[in-house]
């Protein structure tokens, strides 16, 4: 199902009128990120990470942030607040929640074990809130040089109805035919 622009203005007329108390709010972490309740649990081995959500029919993205970060705070209480995107991203995706300065370990797809913060670097992730799209499958992911190892990254805050045309652009595979902006401009008015 094609999604409209007069879709996404709808939805986000239905999310505002719903009671705040109906949404699930971000918790904030010991680290001091907001961090929705649905987000994944890991032993932080990607690789485990993107194969479980393949297994469940869903796609796997990395969600980078930063304590103080406002941005990411907008994301959590835009963005995710927004019933319409929360349920999208929730029945679509599994989303691991890293922090860019973190020293959590990460087993990365090559089998490397990094700190949170390295793996940022590694990936050339320098600003937040920054989401990584991986491929359904990570056997590949192995022999790939990072670089080039998503298929698509979200930098920054997007805007409320971008920023669910991201998560659907990426479910739908149009990366393999077209960029985000040109799958952004085709959708109908």
């Amino acid at each position: 199902m094609a999604l409209t622009r007069r879709d996404l203005w709808l939805s986000a007329a239905a999310a505002l009128a719903l009671p705040t108390a109906l949404r699930a709010a971000p918790e904030l972490t010991d680290e001091g990120l907001y961090k929705e309740p649905w987000f994944l649990d890991s032993f932080m081995v990607l690789a485990e990470d993107l194969a479980a959500a393949d297994q469940q029919g869903k796609r796997f993205a990395i969600m980078w942030e930063l304590k103080g970060c406002t941005y990411c705070k907008e994301t959590h209480f835009v963005n995710f607040a927004r019933p319409d995107i929360a349920d999208y991203v929730k029945a679509n995706y599994e989303v691991l929640q890293l922090n860019i300065i973190g020293s959590r370990k990460v087993t990365d797809f090559d089998g490397e074990e990094l700190s949170e913060k390295a793996l940022a670097a590694k990936y050339g992730v320098r600003f937040t809130p920054t989401f990584q799209f991986f491929p359904e499958q990570a056997a590949s992911l192995k022999t790939i040089e990072p670089a080039k190892r998503e298929v698509s990254r979200l930098a920054g805050y997007m805007r409320p109805g971008d920023f669910l045309a991201m998560f659907r652009y990426v479910r739908e595979k149009a990366y393999q035919s077209k960029s985000f902006r040109d799958y952004v401009k085709a959708l109908p008015s």
